[in-house]
């Protein structure tokens, strides 16, 4: 009969080598380009001399915590594994408008929303995409955080050749491995924060197709034409670097019309400021869906959103980050829910609620549906 200290010491030598071998192939994985590439030599020396970078990460304007309001990352953890929402994913596939991109008229002025936070912005004959992803999921885990049905019929091959590509930040769900291999060829330009083009030279992109900014840079396209750089409120990283790279919000002007593009981050003061500085805007393209009052600070409550939208002095108001994957606890489709019946009163802006794929010209006037009320 074997004695316990023999099969203790079995058991040890078990667990030991279990812990080895997942270190190791977590180590592996974690070299897969997915992850990208963290900035290195004279980019991250010119990042370190950046004012908002301290402690060796970047900061935002405003101290800002994860988790809020007395919630901790563990009881976060422990609602999103126990206390599930029967209505975060669609029962049946959601609707879409198959739009030919590569006809549209060069000289029109086209916002086509694709799900989530994933545009195409047709403006003075540049075409630009904001956050493409084209996957079916966000995730580096294959098989999670899988894209709703009826949520990816466009996928690269839809798309024409892009002068701009704007990255908001460079988190899965806002920054895709395989669209932007996918784009490469066929893009001119991306425009993203400091530190993001080295997961774009990882990828196969040439230097001079990237064009990283710091907060209030612009990149002038033509005259009086420009898109800015400008400040989120929000965090950064893939793997186990975080908060390396920058977060933007982005200011689109041209003479035929003004645009603003929210990226993901929570309420602070630089949403004014912008609109003191460049408003008003025809358009403002805001972040609204995967919140919680637990990382309130990171992303935008509904009620936020609308003040957001007035803040930046917006005729109109696009929703995005919502309808496309579940990220959050909330249903589906709460928020276009409370952020419509919200916006409903006298004295808000416009608010705007295209279906995936439908175009939403900005000096035409349109009706949209609540099209996913029969969609619950």
């Amino acid at each position: 009969m074997m004695r316990v200290p023999k099969i203790k010491k079995i058991l040890l030598t078990f667990v030991f080598v279990t812990i080895v071998l997942l270190i190791l192939t977590v180590s592996i994985y974690l070299q897969h380009p997915v992850f990208g590439q963290s900035p290195s030599g004279a980019l991250q020396d010119h990042i370190q001399h950046t004012s908002h970078y301290q402690d060796d990460k970047f900061q935002n304007i405003t101290k800002t915590s994860t988790f809020t309001n007395g919630h901790t990352f563990w009881g976060s953890l422990r609602k999103a594994l126990f206390d599930k929402n029967p209505d975060r994913t669609p029962g049946r596939p959601l609707p879409f408008v198959k739009t030919d991109l590569h006809h549209l008229p060069i000289d029109s002025t086209v916002v086509i929303w694709f799900g989530h936070s994933s545009c195409f912005i047709q403006v003075g004959k540049k075409r630009i995409l904001v956050d493409p992803v084209f996957s079916t999921n966000a995730s580096p885990v294959p098989g999670s955080v899988k894209a709703f049905a009826g949520t990816t019929a466009y996928t690269p091959v839809d798309i024409p050749a892009i002068d701009y590509i704007l990255i908001s930040h460079d988190h899965y769900d806002h920054l895709d491995y395989e669209t932007m291999r996918a784009l490469k060829d066929q893009t001119s330009h991306v425009i993203c924060g400091l530190g993001v083009g080295a997961h774009l030279e990882r990828w196969g992109y040439r230097p001079e197709q990237i064009l990283e900014k710091d907060w209030h840079e612009r990149e002038v396209l033509d005259t009086g034409f420009f898109i800015a750089a400008e400040p989120a409120r929000h965090k950064s990283g893939r793997g186990l670097h975080q908060n390396n790279t920058l977060w933007l919000s982005f200011v689109i002007q041209s003479p035929r019309a003004s645009l603003y593009i929210s990226g993901d981050g929570g309420y602070d003061r630089h949403f004014a400021a912008i609109g003191e500085t460049f408003g008003p805007f025809d358009l403002a393209i805001v972040e609204n869906g995967q919140y919680d009052s637990a990382w309130q600070h990171i992303h935008l409550l509904p009620e936020e959103t609308l003040q957001v939208a007035h803040d930046v002095k917006a005729s109109m108001l696009l929703p995005v980050h919502h309808s496309r994957f579940a990220l959050a606890r909330h249903a589906w489709y709460e928020p276009l829910e409370h952020l419509t019946r919200i916006a409903a009163t006298p004295g808000h802006p416009v608010v705007i609620t295209p279906m995936i794929g439908q175009p939403v010209y900005l000096h035409a006037r349109q009706r949209f549906t609540r099209w996913w009320e029969a969609y619950k």
